[in-house]
């Protein structure tokens, strides 16, 4: 397994959740992060901001800078690629974990609501992914993650929520694509999925506060991440990964310590989901 001291890990959407784990696990193993989000400010309903996180990441071992980034911004996302490798001389791996979740059907959808979650999903990680290859082709172990679910084309997924679906789907296929694209430079690029629910701000204030109680911490996926980081032979480039799937070919066979509700029976398995993929 690859050591990630001193190694550059750039992460969007890392002012929360789950990109605030990863964040927090890589430091932990003396890395550089790049905290990439929207959020400078406090939310006064959504915790966080890419200061507080970047104050986390330095008193977890690591080196920290905070970047206002929407990925949206083709310039500002370019700037901030750019910024990041000049700060800490390269970048190693791109964490596309920014995103916006909308489960509405297409017919109750605005089509400028359609345009802002493709925007930030399928155009954000292709535009963030263009700035950082030719960086991640001068590290010697370069890899892009991207949150991102198995393409599946069953129709009871492809009926409830099809703008959100093709935002997400688009992800992963650019991910896919990316493998090829890149294999002959060296660079893993994978997708990585959950198999629950993960118990994030954002899930409880736009969907169910019922589902956090069936939910997995954003721990999981953060280790499931970190174990794809420290690879270095391509083994699950050009996949979709399953967090505990991942966890599980690494030895891991406790997952309830990864609960949210260490009293819950069943968990909420994660859309686009119809087995365990372990």
């Amino acid at each position: 397994m690859q050591s990630l001291n001193n190694k550059t890990i750039f992460i969007t959407g890392a002012s929360r959740g789950i990109g605030r784990e990863i964040a927090l696990n890589c430091a932990k193993e003396g890395a550089n992060v790049v905290v990439a989000a929207k959020s400078a400010e406090p939310h006064p309903k959504l915790p966080g901001t890419i200061h507080t996180v970047a104050k986390e990441v330095k008193q977890a071992g690591g080196q920290a800078l905070a970047i206002q980034l929407d990925v949206r911004d083709e310039a500002g996302v370019k700037q901030a690629i750019e910024q990041g490798a000049n700060r800490f001389g390269g970048i190693d791996a791109l964490i596309n974990n920014a995103s916006a979740i909308s489960l509405t059907r297409l017919q109750d959808t605005d089509v400028k609501r359609f345009d802002l979650i493709h925007q930030i999903n399928t155009r954000g990680t292709l535009v963030c992914s263009k700035a950082a290859i030719p960086h991640l082709k001068q590290s010697e172990n370069g890899h892009i993650i991207t949150l991102s679910p198995p393409i599946n084309m069953g129709k009871h997924w492809l009926k409830p929520f099809i703008p959100y679906t093709l935002s997400k789907y688009g992800m992963s296929l650019l991910t896919l694509g990316l493998a090829e694209e890149l294999r002959e430079d060296r660079i893993s690029a994978c997708a990585l999925w959950p198999q629950t629910a993960i118990a994030t701000a954002a899930v409880q204030y736009a969907l169910d506060e019922r589902i956090m109680q069936k939910s997995r911490t954003p721990a999981i996926m953060a280790d499931a991440a970190l174990a794809i980081l420290k690879t270095s032979d391509l083994s699950y480039s050009g996949q979709v990964c399953i967090d505990e799937g991942v966890l599980r070919d690494l030895g891991t066979s406790d997952f309830d310590q990864y609960k949210y509700d260490p009293d819950a029976t069943s968990l909420e398995r994660d859309l686009y989901l119809d087995t365990d993929y372990i």
